[in-house]
């Protein structure tokens, strides 16, 4: 079984970080099928997902998006390409929410 990790440092706060976990998770759940739960919390959030061969969570908080993930076998072949577009959704919905706070 494949494992995923990745953190991301932000300065957006609490409430900007919501919005952009609320945002990937739409996406994902859309472009992948997944089937997300946010359960809020006062200082963080968490973000599960899940579907078949793949589970895992994201820890939002106002200073860092903290994601692992478990693949399944099949997809286990393919952790690199998976980890390199997870990083990809969400660089670029970062950098989209820090643009949107320099202005």
């Amino acid at each position: 079984m494949a494992e995923i990790q990745l953190h991301r440092d932000h300065t957006l706060g609490l409430a900007r970080a919501r919005k952009v976990a609320l945002k990937w998770a739409e996406h994902v759940e859309k472009q992948f099928d997944m089937e997300c739960t946010i359960l809020e919390g006062d200082t963080s959030d968490t973000v599960e997902f899940t579907r078949s061969g793949v589970s895992g969570s994201m820890e939002v908080s106002g200073k860092h998006f903290e994601l692992q993930a478990k693949l399944g076998f099949l997809l286990g072949a393919f952790a690199g390409q998976i980890e390199a577009e997870i990083k990809r959704q969400l660089d670029d919905a970062l950098a989209k929410e820090q643009a949107k706070k320099k202005k």
